[in-house]
């Protein structure tokens, strides 16, 4: 009506929970004048099923159920680069593993940076066509990757399709717009815990942190038209891990988060987009990990969690599909050594000889 606004239905959710009787109220604006309310009758949210036929889009991937029942996705054609916090044993790195999961049916290539020797996503590794294990290899490969990136750039340029005997023809900006056998393989990148990357106790540490956050912050403004996506995640992103970070974190539209354990760590995430997140953020108990709350540029927030996928469940993904994986030229010195797959021969087991007598 003349005079009512999108905000007001949304303060009035709760009013309206009590009023019909329901366990959750959500609005959500469609167009102007136009607000859907989404009623639930009990918590979608306690035992997450995810739907048996889910929207198959390339950079489209399902991650989590929101707690209207719609399915949550990734998209990382709306939103290149995200963030993901929360606190240990918050599902973090089962949101992360669940991701991963998803993403190894993708025709993309995934690059894992992990510090913690490996033991998040080396167990993933038939599907990753590069990963580090320590920050001296993880500047290494992100430099790999930046000059992967200016090569991408050269590609687009020479074949950019701005010449007037080409009707009809799109003007390439990215690799969307390249012919379907030019456009070379889109990747994402995976930050399992980026304050290791960031943190230093030497004169030379110190130097190879710049080296690491500059070419992170490269990436993120850069490496969207080139195809490069970033996921990144951490207990904590603020400032306190030194120059360059805030610049990084204000380029990743797309953040999650998960429990934490002070309301600091959720303005890290929430306080320049979403401040009303905040609070929900807090709020996560502790004995429903996986529930999170995610959130983007334009101001709206959701609860959201992640279905359970164990590191079994995982690897056998990535096994599945790890035929998919591309081998990227510039990116091969940091290609996962993988063991010889082993076959297991049953041996019977030989007949008891008689006693004798």
């Amino acid at each position: 009506r003349p005079g009512q606004d999108a905000f007001d239905v949304a303060a009035s959710c709760d009013r309206l929970r009590h009023s019909f009787a329901m366990y959750g109220v959500t609005s959500r604006e469609i167009r102007s004048g136009v607000v859907e309310l989404r009623m639930t009758g009990y918590d979608v949210l306690a035992r997450v099923q995810m739907p048996a036929k889910l929207d198959r889009v390339p950079m489209h991937v399902p991650v989590a159920l929101r707690e209207d029942g719609a399915v949550h996705y990734r998209d990382y054609r709306a939103c290149p680069h995200a963030l993901t916090i929360g606190a240990t044993k918050s599902g973090k790195s089962v949101y992360q593993r669940n991701l991963v999961a998803e993403l190894a049916a993708e025709n993309v290539a995934l690059v894992g940076i992990d510090c913690k020797q490996g033991v998040e996503l080396f167990p993933l590794a038939r599907r990753f066509s590069a990963l580090a294990d320590n920050p001296d290899t993880a500047a290494e490969l992100l430099d790999a990757l930046v000059t992967h990136m200016e090569g991408v750039y050269q590609l687009i340029r020479a074949d950019q399709r701005i010449t007037a005997d080409i009707p009809d023809a799109e003007i390439a900006a990215d690799i969307w717009d390249l012919p379907d056998r030019l456009r070379p393989t889109p990747i994402v990148l995976l930050v399992d815990e980026v304050a290791e990357l960031a943190l230093f106790a030497t004169k030379e540490e110190e130097k190879r942190r710049d080296r690491i956050i500059t070419a992170l912050a490269r990436l993120a403004q850069l490496g969207r038209a080139a195809g490069i996506y970033l996921e990144i995640c951490g207990q904590r992103f603020g400032s306190e891990l030194g120059k360059g970070i805030t610049m990084l974190r204000a380029q990743l539209t797309a953040r999650t988060a998960h429990r934490v354990n002070d309301e600091t760590s959720a303005n890290m995430a929430f306080g320049d987009i979403a401040p009303d997140a905040v609070l929900a953020a807090i709020s996560i108990p502790t004995d429903t990990p996986g529930l999170a709350v995610t959130g983007d540029s334009t101001g709206g927030w959701a609860r959201i969690r992640t279905p359970h996928t164990s590191m079994r469940q995982a690897v056998n993904a990535c096994n599945r599909h790890a035929h998919r994986t591309p081998n990227l030229p510039g990116l091969a010195a940091f290609r996962p050594e993988l063991p010889p797959t082993v076959s297991l021969v049953k041996i019977p087991a030989q007949a008891e000889a008689p006693a004798s007598v």
